[in-house]
């Protein structure tokens, strides 16, 4: 009889552990597919022809303004909070995060690697995943809070919709406040520690007068600069819509690629696009070939990372007496342990 009932018993871990990653992967694919048996494969060749030099020169020239605003970012985070990084090595760990944000499932292994990395070598792992969690969340809200005053101030006709995903972000928003504030309340000592942790990040540093302006400014920079390889994607593509036009749909797609639901950022993006695409009257075929072009070229742009992730392999090969070695023992298995956990 004990048989009958060891299997069962081993599914609820193993859903805990790879349930998460296993949802971003189907949701990646269910997107791809359906947007094949919609639009077919052409917009797809049609974005990986109409990659060229110029343009992949242009992709590394910008992302490599927006990756050194986005580490500037994050040091300002992690000062605030007592785990300080130089900006070389943030820049270097933000390529290295980023490349694998773009290789693997979800999007977001990358940012844990990094978070890790750091908190290992700072001698305090909470506080480096911290300070990665404030950097990315307020890279997204203003990241937000850009596209919904992009679409209030330029005509667009995914505006009318703009009314009801406010109003489901805020109700998430406040449902999950609802939720901690509650689950603290009857006396749940992790989710009372995480809400005393997050009012302490706030006011004792996040909030302060010569911080949150300098995380408002890196994350407007970082999105200016992601629009604009967005907006040359589209032109090389061969898409002729106006500026005025075509910057509310490249925000409203940059920001869709936010949610963890996807394939190294495939599939959510390429199906924002391509609704975003056809509302403007412009075709659907036409986002999916524009969102094919920017993802080629930001894995072009990004690919120093997976530089710096053999060189440490191969620094870790040879053994710490070599000069360079990062201190600590390799983060990455921890890190696919917190995703999953």
């Amino acid at each position: 009889m004990a048989g009958l009932y060891s299997v069962p018993a081993t599914i609820g871990p193993v859903v805990r552990r790879f349930g998460p990653m296993l949802l971003r992967l189907a949701a990646g694919v269910a997107v791809l597919w359906f947007l094949g048996w919609r639009v077919g494969a052409a917009p797809f060749e049609d974005g990986l022809r109409a990659v060229t030099w110029p343009t992949v020169v242009a992709a590394i020239t910008l992302t490599a303004l927006t990756t050194v605003c986005s580490a500037w970012r994050w040091r300002v985070a992690a000062r605030a909070l007592g785990v300080d990084i130089g900006l070389p090595g943030a820049v270097g760990a933000y390529y290295r995060s980023l490349f694998l944000n773009s290789v693997l499932p979800g999007g977001v292994l990358g940012d844990v690697h990094r978070a890790v990395t750091h908190g290992r070598r700072a001698g305090d792992v909470v506080r480096g995943l911290r300070a990665v969690g404030w950097e990315r969340l307020w890279g997204q809200v203003i990241q937000a809070a850009a596209t919904v005053v992009v679409l209030l101030t330029l005509p667009s006709p995914v505006r009318p919709a703009l009314p009801y995903v406010l109003a489901g972000v805020a109700g998430v928003a406040g449902f999950a406040a609802l939720a901690v504030l509650g689950a603290a309340r009857r006396g749940r000592p992790r989710l009372a520690r995480a809400a005393r942790a997050v009012s302490a990040d706030l006011r004792r540093g996040l909030l302060a007068r010569d911080v949150w302006p300098q995380l408002t400014l890196a994350s407007v920079l970082v999105v200016a600069g992601h629009t604009a390889t967005f907006v040359i994607a589209a032109r090389v593509a061969g898409c002729t819509a106006p500026l005025g036009e075509l910057v509310p749909l490249l925000m409203v797609v940059q920001t869709a690629v936010v949610i963890p639901l996807s394939i190294g950022g495939w599939g959510l993006r390429e199906g924002a696009a391509a609704w975003a695409f056809a509302a403007a009257g412009l075709g659907a075929a036409a986002g999916v070939t524009v969102a094919t072009l920017y993802a080629v070229l930001m894995l072009a742009a990004v690919a120093a990372g997976a530089g710096l992730l053999l060189e440490d392999a191969v620094r870790r090969r040879r053994g710490p007496g070599h000069r360079g070695e990062p201190r600590g023992p390799d983060p990455a298995p921890r890190a696919l342990e917190v995703v999953r956990g």
